[in-house]
């Protein structure tokens, strides 16, 4: 049996419920956990029948319950909105490393309530979006109306011009503000989408950068690099189709869904196949996007590390040795668009990352700039990362950030390097 369950303040709401009817046994099932909500984290019962915690409860000696574990769902400020619960009629053990999945469990429960609710967000903001304009007609009309009577009015003294001119200012510094309040909303909303700061790995230099083609428009690009346990690690770096708000959705359940897909194929082209059928599955209007996926882990001996890279339709990557001064495409042969058709097929590459070497990820927005003088296209990406890769990933990194601006992108730009040390 397995719920997952909000506790509201008066009452107790279930999201998801197996093995059991929520309308007969929800509060006896909450009277359970009422004793092991302080723990704040995972709580494990073997025993309900016999363990002093929830001996006494009903719903256990109704049920015969025995086994029983829950994990809290907790917000960023710790506060418990509720729990993810298993339960069983027999009496079992449980690992850390399975606690761990259930807190996991957890933790993607929380992720999808704060999606939602930067969905509704998302709404609200289309809705001032919406007034603005039509508070910007209203006003249009209003300075037509005035132009029509001064043009009727021979007589039209002093007082009126101050009054057309505070009108314009009027407008001036209303479209000032909205403007103000789209670049802020549209920024706060990218930060979202992208992960605060990158984890520190032993053995590995990691950086990136970020560049949107318009601060008042929410971009499509995005990249993560994450913990999966036993020292591995993944990593992705994408691209949604278009901008805006339904990008920012798009977006959104990329990022989770690679997350969680992650935790359960160990084969980076298995999660691509997953992220490919909960963009069919779950968004309409379809969008598509680029992905290159991949793992990492120590290389046996101690000596660099061993990557392994799915593709979905993304540029390649560059393995930037900085001692030969040489730049090499990483891709495997096959890897179609994620999210374009239910048949798509995935394939996946192995390189070795050697100490001293980079890999680069960007997304096609460094290479398509048509604004740039000289143009700046795939050659050109790669003399300028060999030039400056004797800095090291950070070093790089900040090297590209100066000049991106510089090229003046017509989309939004995402670098991603990794260097072994």
């Amino acid at each position: 049996m397995a719920l997952v369950s909000i506790v509201d303040r008066d009452c107790t709401w279930f999201l998801a419920v197996h093995g059991l009817q929520s309308a007969r046994h929800g509060a006896a099932a909450e009277e359970l956990a009422a004793g092991l909500d302080a723990a704040g984290h995972a709580v494990l019962v073997e025993d309900a029948l016999t363990d002093p915690r929830t001996a006494h409860n009903a719903f256990v000696r109704d049920h015969q319950i025995r086994f029983y574990a829950r994990a809290p769902i907790t917000t960023a400020d710790n506060y418990r909105l509720g729990a993810v619960a298993v339960l069983d009629t027999q009496s079992h053990t449980a690992t850390q490393e399975q606690l761990g999945i259930l807190g996991d469990l957890a933790d993607l429960v929380m992720d999808q309530l704060e999606s939602r609710l930067s969905s509704l967000d998302n709404l609200r903001f289309a809705r001032r979006q919406r007034d603005a304009a039509e508070f910007a007609r209203d006003d249009a009309r209003l300075d037509r109306d005035t132009a029509e009577i001064a043009r009727d009015d021979a007589r039209l003294d002093r007082d009126d011009a101050i009054r057309h001119r505070d009108i314009a200012e009027h407008t001036r510094d209303v479209a000032e503000h909205e403007r103000d309040l789209i670049t802020e909303y549209a920024t706060v909303l990218q930060r979202t989408l992208l992960p605060p700061s990158l984890p520190e790995i032993d053995g590995l230099a990691l950086a990136a950068h970020y560049h949107p083609a318009s601060p008042r428009q929410v971009g499509g690009d995005f990249y993560d690099v994450f913990a999966l346990g036993h020292s591995r690690w993944a990593f992705f770096i994408g691209d949604v189709e278009g901008h805006g708000a339904e990008a920012a959705v798009a977006t959104s359940l990329i990022r989770y869904t690679l997350r969680a897909a992650a935790l359960h194929f160990a084969d980076p082209t298995e999660v691509l196949a997953e992220l490919n059928a909960a963009l069919l599955r779950e968004l309409d209007p379809r969008r598509f996007c680029t992905v290159l996926f991949g793992n990492l882990e120590p290389a046996s001996g101690g000596h660099g590390f061993e990557v392994t890279i799915a593709t979905g339709g993304h540029p390649p990557a560059l393995l930037l040795d900085p001692c030969s001064g040489s730049a090499s495409q990483v891709r495997s042969a096959d890897g179609m668009l994620v999210g374009m058709t239910s048949n798509a097929t995935f394939d996946s590459c192995r390189v070795r990352l050697s100490p001293g070497e980079i890999l680069l990820f960007y997304t096609d927005g460094i290479v398509e700039s048509r604004r740039a003088t000289p143009p700046f296209d795939e050659h050109s990406l790669a003399d300028f990362a060999v030039e400056h890769a004797g800095l090291g990933a950070a070093g790089l990194i900040d090297r590209f950030a100066t000049l991106v601006p510089k090229l003046n992108p017509d989309d939004d730009v995402a670098v991603l390097a990794i260097g072994a040390r």
